[in-house]
C-alpha cells in the first residue's frame, strides 16, 4: 500500500482478506488504491498530488454535482438559473473550455461518521455560500464504503435540503487496469446498450443507436463513449492474467461513460446518474423532492479467470 498521498490526515485504510483500499475523506473521499494480492488495480493514482494540482480525476473521484461535462457556463434546473463563474477555483475546464466534473474532488472535505476495518460512512454538506454558488441546492450526501474479501461497494445517498428539489447528475470515474499485462491484451465485455450520440465537444446531441454486447481483447480499439444502459444492473468486465475486474451498478445509475483512451493503460467505466450535460438538456435528469432522498450504489468485484 503507498504512503498517505497529500498527507491527508484524515486518510483511511480498508481491508478484508485479499483486499486493500485507501480513501481520503479530506480530498472528496477519493478512492486512492484498491490493491488485489498487494497488485494496484486503480490507475492515475502514482502522483495524487500532481493530479490535485492540475484538477485531475484519478483513482475512484466522485463526479458531484455533474458527471462529465456541461455545454456552456449557464444552466437552469428545478427552477434555479445559474451562471457558473469561470473564475471560480472550484472548477476545472476541458480543452473546449467546459466545465468539468462539477467540483473538483481536492476541494471537498468530507466528515467521517463511522471507520472500522472494512467500512466508513462519512457526510458532505452542500451549503456554503461557495459551494451554493456553483449548485445552488442545499442538500447533504452521505457515502458508505463496503470492503469485502472480493468486492468493494460504493454507496451514496443525496438528501434535498428543506428549500426545494435537487437535481440529481452525479456519477464516479474509477480508472482501472490489469496488473501486469498490455492493454491490448485486456479483455473488456461490455452489455448492450444504447450508445448517445454526441458532438465533437462529447456534448450528448439526443439521438442515439442500439449498441451491441462487446466482449473482445482491447487490441487498439479506443472508447470514449456515452450510454443508456439497458438492464437494471448491468456488469462490465476486464480481464487478463488470470484476474477479472467487474463493475456492477446496483442501484440508481441508468446511465454510463466507457473512456479507453488507445494510448493509455486504463480504461474507466463510469456510472451516471444522468447523461452528460443533463443539467443543461434535462434528459434524465431525476429531481429529489424537499427531505427527499436518491441512493445509488456500485460495486467493483476481483475474481479469478481462466485465460
Amino acid at each position: 500500500m503507498q504512503a498517505n498521498p497529500l498527507n491527508d490526515p484524515t486518510a483511511l485504510r480498508l481491508a478484508a482478506d485479499s483486499l486493500e483500499a485507501l480513501f481520503l475523506p479530506g480530498h472528496g473521499m477519493l478512492g486512492a488504491s484498491l490493491r488485489h494480492r498487494g497488485e494496484e488495480l486503480l490507475r492515475r493514482v502514482d502522483d495524487l498530488a500532481a493530479a490535485a494540482t492540475k484538477g485531475s480525476t484519478a483513482g475512484i473521484p466522485l463526479l458531484h454535482p455533474w458527471a462529465n461535462r456541461l455545454a456552456g457556463r449557464l444552466y437552469e434546473a428545478a427552477g434555479c438559473h445559474v451562471t457558473l463563474d469561470p473564475s471560480s477555483p472550484l472548477l476545472h475546464r476541458d480543452e473546449h473550455g467546459l466545465p468539468m466534473h462539477g467540483v473538483g474532488w481536492p476541494l471537498l472535505s468530507w466528515e467521517v461518521h463511522e471507520a472500522k476495518a472494512d467500512r466508513i460512512a462519512a457526510r458532505l454538506d452542500w451549503s456554503s455560500n461557495e459551494l451554493l454558488a456553483v449548485f445552488p441546492y442545499p442538500h447533504h450526501l452521505q457515502m458508505q464504503v463496503r470492503l469485502r474479501p472480493a468486492s468493494l461497494t460504493v454507496e451514496i445517498t443525496l438528501v434535498a435540503g428543506s428549500e426545494g428539489p435537487v437535481p440529481v447528475s452525479f456519477g464516479f470515474h474509477p480508472y482501472v487496469g490489469i496488473p501486469g499485462l498490455p492493454r491490448a491484451q485486456w479483455r473488456l465485455t461490455l452489455p448492450s446498450m444504447r450508445r448517445l450520440l454526441s458532438d465533437e465537444r462529447g456534448i450528448p446531441s439526443g439521438a442515439e443507436e442500439p449498441f451491441a454486447a462487446f466482449d473482445a481483447p482491447l487490441g487498439a480499439t479506443a472508447f470514449d463513449d456515452g450510454f443508456a444502459v439497458l438492464e437494471e444492473q448491468p456488469a462490465f468486465s476486464l480481464s487478463g492474467a488470470g484476474r477479472r475486474i467487474t463493475l456492477e451498478f446496483l442501484a440508481g445509475y441508468r446511465f454510463a461513460q466507457v473512456f479507453a483512451p488507445q494510448d493509455k493503460d486504463y480504461i474507466a467505466i463510469e456510472p451516471m446518474t444522468a447523461p452528460t450535460n443533463a443539467l443543461l438538456s434535462g434528459r434524465g435528469l431525476k429531481l429529489v423532492e424537499p427531505g427527499g432522498r436518491f441512493r445509488a450504489a456500485f460495486r467493483v468485484s476481483v475474481s479469478p479467470c481462466i485465460p
